[in-house]
């Protein structure tokens, strides 16, 4: 499974939306519904998934799905 794909699954579980609206693109509080709680359960999330720490002042930089697949691959 690719990163997208399992930063999907992870969206999915975390938060309240549906799956035709994550794409590279979307924007996790705009068009996703996250809020300030969802982005720290996703972190966590993330960081179990993948095996890697993302820093708070990180995360926040992280707005849209395409910014946190990116920042995955390059971990």
């Amino acid at each position: 499974m690719d990163t997208f794909n399992k930063v999907k699954k992870i969206l999915l579980e975390n938060l309240a939306c549906a799956e035709e609206d994550i794409n590279l693109e979307s924007n996790l509080m705009d068009d996703l519904g996250a809020d300030s709680l969802d982005i720290v359960e996703l972190s966590l999330a993330l960081e179990d998934e993948f095996g890697i720490t993302v820093a708070d002042e990180d995360f926040e930089k992280l707005t849209t799905v395409g910014a946190i697949v990116e920042y995955i691959e390059q971990a």
